[in-house]
């Protein structure tokens, strides 16, 4: 199976993946400039693998939550991709790739309830909770999320992996090594991967904004009064 994922719920990551092997991998910190550098990353990706777009089995996208203007970049990228090579497009949450990416490397113990948070400014955290898996490499299961609120509301004495553990270290249990993580484009490939094998329907693109765009549209101007 031959997958390419793309995710700017935080920063902006893409990743192809044969199967279980990461054959190319790309990622950028910057928030400001995902729509100008997802489109070069995806090219170089491609070509350093001898892979056509054609030859994907499908598009894979972050659909968040995130930040309105970037999740936007990321999942209108993919959209397109998708429709010109003419292959499948999914959708996996991204706090999903970073349950996955924890769980799988036992940064949290098999059979236990966790967290899952991320940046959402503003003082807050985009977050879920999940369920580590009992078997090595099977998905976490969600059982609550996504939301989004201050690090101080998040349930009590659950560990939480994420960028959000670090950022808030006095209201939370964080996990040490994934204290500053972010949903990875590989990981979300690997959550697609496992779910398409099982059968399991996969997301549509639909964005999980979970609150209002910080842009606003300008009210009409108030009339000048002698």
């Amino acid at each position: 199976m031959l997958l390419l994922a793309l995710d700017t719920s935080a920063a902006a990551t893409v990743a192809l993946l044969r199967d279980d092997v990461v054959v190319g991998r790309f990622a950028s910190a910057d928030t400001r400039s995902h729509a100008e550098v997802l489109a070069p990353a995806v090219r170089r990706i491609l070509a350093e693998a001898g892979v056509a777009g054609t030859e994907l089995d499908a598009v894979v996208a972050g659909v968040g939550p995130g930040p309105f203007t970037g999740l936007r970049a990321g999942l209108v990228t993919a959209r397109t991709l998708g429709f010109v090579w003419g292959v499948p497009l999914h959708g996996v949450m991204s706090l999903d790739a970073l349950a996955f990416d924890a769980a799988s490397c036992g940064a949290v113990p098999a059979g236990s309830s966790f967290l899952a948070g991320t940046d959402a400014r503003r003082g807050e955290v985009y977050w879920a909770a999940y369920c580590a898996p009992s078997e090595p490499g099977a998905l976490p299961e969600l059982l609550d999320g996504p939301h989004v609120g201050t690090a101080a509301t998040l349930p009590p004495g659950q560990p939480l992996v994420g960028r959000a553990a670090g950022l808030y270290p006095d209201d939370v249990d964080g996990v040490p090594a994934f204290s500053h993580a972010d949903p990875d484009a590989a990981s979300l490939a690997r959550v697609a991967r496992l779910r398409l094998l099982a059968g399991v329907p996969l997301r549509d693109t639909s964005p999980l904004y979970l609150r209002e765009s910080d842009a606003q549209v300008p009210g009409p101007r108030k009339r000048a009064t002698a």
